[in-house]
């Protein structure tokens, strides 16, 4: 790294016009960041991570965005003052950014093919020869199985971690001087994660790449990154180098920050508990069909023979790579998808019903998803989305329902009078608290959790882990936990399960796992998601 500064922010400010008022989301904010370097902005939602980021590329919703305050210098131009001539040449070229949710930053209507493909034409004038190539080469770099087969695929053929892949691949496409990535990693498993720090790393000692990273994955931080910025309320609280801000802060909110990883112990399950849940040999393999006939011709093996018991007052916890078959094999013991195996539930067979006959059993299992955002329906207020499972089940009068809705907005702490909002109105992480609110109303005895605190900051995660577990010790709850956070799953799981291409490498108690994994699968999970490399907190501490 050089002591000229690759970009250098000075006195940033940030306004909102919401109606006749001007709020500021950023105050005077001021940061180099150097050829080489990464730096990080860590901080809780709404700090102001972002907003920072995106001003640089002058992302932001202008006219209703402002800036009172600042200047952004990049190669002697102040950014916030250039034209769109020069913003464009900047754009995807000199600086790049990743966005956060790859859903919708990748354009459903084209391929992988396609979408990066017109990245190299716009700024590198390939042809269609040779940006198919780089495409074929980017895409192996950042960890895309058999490249070759996804250049014709759309962004919904994809998992999530292999949509952000293709993200990367195509910020990285014009081999930028700063890479802006925005909770790049978010979506990945702990394995993938490794890779892509050390393809950052890769790139940045080939070619200088200078990276900002905004994340509230504070492991992730640590491994990567030279410098940190803490951000609270839109305003810089301390800055440091990555060893030293890590072994000895000195803000009250960075010390809150570093103390919240997820803690504590899983609920104790009583000794006579029942079994709810029982699943022999399950499979769900779906058919590759071709020809005019379109006759079968192979399979996807999603999931492929896994048996399992779950008693009353246990978690599951299920982990895996990304693909590997996780939420499939989820979404097959709930009836959500069709297939071959015996599903029993709470002593009754739901392997061999219609979903007719499912549907009354639903209120016995229930379901949180990923994304609270997308599972949430804008156009329903929040009373009317958790009401929405009890009107179904015709459960009580409407007075009743209210009340029902009251007690489960109370259970997982949000405020009653906000059931009269809608869910854009709410955080990330009193989203997800209404998903399980939605859930709970209908007192299930088991309940899916789908990597419900993968989006959310490291505080707000650890509210919820301490949710969930008051949840399950107050009402004997059984959970299904299928995570890629390894340290959220080893605090709350009792029982753990290891599936590795739709097969089961590893399962048992977690604790035993935890302390002494047998597969080698196993074993490369846990390191990626415990260890820290002592090359990089070398490097870390140089700095």
């Amino acid at each position: 790294m050089t002591d000229t500064p690759l970009i250098s922010i000075r006195n940033l400010s940030v306004a909102f016009n919401q109606g006749s008022e001007q709020v500021t989301a950023v105050h005077d904010v001021s940061f180099d960041i150097r050829p080489g370097q990464t730096l990080a902005l860590v901080g809780e939602s709404g700090s102001g991570k972002s907003v920072t980021a995106h001003s640089i590329l002058r992302l932001l919703p202008y006219p209703a965005a402002s800036h009172p305050s600042g200047e952004i210098y990049y190669a002697g131009d102040d950014l916030l003052q250039a034209g769109e001539k020069t913003l464009r040449k900047v754009r995807g070229n000199r600086i790049s950014m990743i966005f956060q949710e790859p859903m919708s930053s990748l354009n459903p209507l084209h391929s992988v093919e396609r979408q990066i493909n017109e990245v190299l034409a716009l700024h590198k004038g390939l042809n269609k020869k040779d940006a198919r190539a780089r495409t074929l080469e980017l895409l192996t770099l950042v960890g895309i199985p058999e490249p070759e087969k996804r250049l014709a695929s759309y962004p919904h053929e994809l998992s999530g971690g292999q949509r952000q892949r293709v993200m990367i691949a195509m910020a990285l496409a014009n081999e930028p001087e700063l890479l802006i990535a925005d909770e790049p990693t978010t979506a990945l498993d702990v394995t993938v994660q490794l890779k892509i720090l050390d393809l950052l790393k890769e790139l940045q000692q080939k070619l200088g790449m200078a990276l900002l990273l905004i994340s509230h994955d504070l492991n992730l931080v640590r491994k990567i990154a030279h410098r940190v910025c803490v951000m609270y309320q839109g305003r810089v609280v301390e800055e440091n180098d990555c060893a030293t801000l890590f072994n000895d802060p000195r803000h009250e909110y960075t010390q809150q920050l570093l103390a919240a990883d997820p803690s504590g112990e899983p609920v104790p399950v009583q000794p006579d508990a029942k079994e709810i849940l029982r699943a022999e040999q399950v499979r769900v393999w779906f058919p590759i069909k071709k020809g005019v006939l379109k006759r079968t011709v192979d399979h996807v093996k999603a999931v492929t023979d896994i048996s399992f018991s779950l008693a009353e007052g246990q978690t599951l916890g299920i982990v895996g790579e990304s693909g590997s078959g996780k939420t499939t094999l989820g979404m097959a013991l709930l009836r959500l998808l069709d297939s071959q195996g015996v599903i029993e539930c709470n002593g009754k067979r739901l392997d061999n019903l219609s979903q007719n006959d499912v549907r009354p059993l639903r209120r016995e299992f229930q379901v949180v998803f990923q994304d609270p955002f997308g599972s949430l329906s804008p156009r329903m207020s929040i009373g009317q989305i958790i009401s929405e499972g009890l009107e179904i089940h015709r459960i009580g009068t409407a007075a009743e329902r209210e009340q029902m809705v009251i007690q489960a907005l109370q259970e997982v702490g949000l405020n009653p009078d906000t059931r009269h909002r809608y869910p854009h109105e709410f955080s990330g992480g009193q989203r997800q608290r209404v998903s399980i609110a939605r859930a709970l109303v209908l007192k299930p005895k088991l309940i899916l959790l789908d990597e419900p605190t993968s989006a959310l900051d490291r505080t707000v995660q650890g509210q919820v882990v301490e949710l969930l577990r008051d949840l399950q010790q107050k009402y004997n709850l059984s959970y299904l936990f299928i995570s890629h956070d390894l340290a959220v799953v080893k605090v709350l799981s009792h029982q753990l399960m290891v599936i590795r291409q739709g097969q089961v490498v590893e399962q048992g108690p977690a604790g035993d796992i935890f302390a002494s994994p047998q597969h080698d699968y196993t074993r490369q999970l846990l390191d990626a998601a415990f260890a820290i490399p002592n090359t990089l907190n070398k490097a870390t501490t140089a700095q």
